[in-house]
């Protein structure tokens, strides 16, 4: 009897040992695939509340998140005239690279102005900012992708500096929305065909 006893103890004290040994070994995987935090300068002035905070964009799909956001409003202004707000809500695990209202302020007004009533150009370069998979903080090391609008972008960076085609950078990137990954740049892409 005696001898039972201590071979379930041993038993019980193996298995209790190798329970944490195992728990180790699946504990980077876990940590390797948990989302990462969104991160750049221009997180800060992202809402701190309400629908247009970063837990209220994460609850409505991306058209109607970036409505809700201050800081995209001439974007969401060029999605509703480019007829893409339903295309972007409906569609599913994407990446938006979604230019700030300082981006557009970089094209002179005219040239703007000109994009905004061109609803063809205007879709061609509203779908050139969108990747039809989400793209990971660790994809944006270091790959290139291709946009909706059928031509590639590419995106290079670690930590929290990622610049998009040599030319845009990421100011507040992996802002989570009901069905997209969205990064903030400060330059608007432009398709090359």
């Amino acid at each position: 009897m005696t001898t039972i006893t201590r071979l379930q103890r041993t038993a019980a004290a193996a298995a209790a040992l190798a329970l944490p040994a195992s728990m180790a070994f699946f504990a980077p995987q876990a940590q390797a695939q948990a989302p990462a935090e969104p991160f750049g300068p221009a997180c800060a002035s992202v809402p701190k509340e309400g629908a247009g905070s970063l837990e209220g964009m994460a609850k409505d799909p991306v058209a109607t998140a970036a409505s809700n956001n201050p800081e995209l409003s001439t974007l969401v202004s060029a999605v509703q005239k480019a007829g893409l707000v339903d295309t972007l809500n409906n569609a599913e695990n994407i990446t938006v690279f979604a230019p700030t209202n300082a981006a557009f302020e970089k094209i002179p007004q005219a040239d703007l102005n000109a994009l905004l009533n061109d609803k063809e150009e205007l879709t061609k370069v509203l779908t050139y900012h969108v990747v039809g998979e989400k793209l990971t903080t660790q994809q944006l090391e270091d790959g290139t992708y291709k946009t909706l609008q059928g031509t590639d972008l590419t995106v290079k960076g670690s930590g929290s500096n990622f610049t998009v085609n040599d030319s845009s950078k990421i100011v507040c990137g992996n802002v989570p929305t009901a069905n997209a990954t969205v990064n903030l740049v400060d330059t608007v892409l432009m398709p090359t065909s």
